[in-house]
């Protein structure tokens, strides 16, 4: 008797949306899902494309690229052998290899941000403190032109605003992550690019609180030290649970991720610790409102 050949599971159409990141996490988790399927060990795997078990880890996470022959290798050893079936999940791989859209800033970006950039359009939801900026996500272009404008001549700092912005769209993908940021009020009251600048950015973050994807809290003076203190860290979250969360930390020349289980752990505790000693959302709101008025 021949056996049914094997079916693969589709993939969210939308989420070729979020980029080549999150395609390549998507065709990782189904690689994984047919391997586990046949009780085929990842060292087993890895030495029928020639690798090792360590390779087979990273294309199951996505994070390489892939490559055709072994796309094939591996959909013959799992079983999954009808033309139409093997055709599509190999121009999925093939569409998971191509450019972010990043790539036209290359010249700009250095790959450690570039990293960052597939991983949050990739990311289920995105919890950030700010103790000294309005994060990215949420600034206006004015803002934005402020901030940059102060290390990079004009005709660069135009092409990063415009980076910047093309960041933004994808809290308004259908399936984009979840924001949730909390900003210490000194962010509120720093006059980046000047009290007209800082008016029309606080009424942005009014605006955008109300999107049922975006959640904004402001963490008061009042609430004294805290356990984020001096510091700004985001933290990612991914749909596959094979993926762990990463925490995302930016320094003037490079970037740290963070995603040892100890990290991790520290870095939620303090998350959840500023989200509790900051004002709920609809009073976080009324602060904005009052600090855009008084400018």
């Amino acid at each position: 008797m021949v056996a049914e050949p094997v079916r693969i599971d589709g993939i969210d159409s939308r989420v070729a949306e979020r980029g080549p990141t999150a395609l390549r996490i998507a065709v990782g988790g189904q690689l994984r899902k047919l391997r586990e399927a046949k009780g085929i060990t990842p060292a087993a795997a890895g030495d029928h494309i020639r690798g090792s078990h360590a390779k087979i880890s990273r294309l199951e996470l996505g994070r390489t690229g892939y490559k055709d022959r072994d796309i094939l290798d591996l959909l013959t050893l799992y079983g999954v052998t009808e033309p139409d079936q093997r055709e599509m999940f190999l121009d999925l791989a093939r569409k998971a290899n191509e450019p972010g859209w990043w790539h036209h800033y290359n010249d700009l970006l250095p790959p450690w941000f570039e990293t960052y950039l597939g991983l949050e359009g990739a990311a289920q939801s995105i919890r950030t403190f700010e103790g000294q900026l309005v994060p990215g996500l949420l600034q206006t272009e004015d803002y934005t032109h402020a901030v940059i404008d102060v290390s990079h001549q004009s005709a660069e700092a135009a092409r990063r605003v415009e980076l910047r912005a093309k960041r933004q769209e994808i809290l308004e993908l259908p399936g984009g992550p979840t924001l949730w940021a909390v900003l210490d009020e000194a962010v509120l009251h720093r006059p980046i690019g000047g009290k007209h600048v800082l008016r029309k950015q606080l009424e942005h973050l009014v605006e955008v609180s109300y999107k049922p994807s975006v959640t904004i809290q402001v963490l008061p003076f009042s609430a004294g030290v805290h356990a984020a203190a001096g510091s700004s860290f985001t933290l990612l979250r991914f749909a596959e649970r094979e993926l762990p969360d990463i925490v995302y930390l930016e320094q003037l020349t490079s970037a740290f991720y963070l995603d040892r289980s100890d990290d991790l752990e520290v870095y939620r505790e303090v998350m959840d610790q500023v989200a509790v000693q900051a004002e709920r959302p609809d009073q976080s709101r009324a602060l904005l409102i009052a600090a855009a008025e008084q400018l």
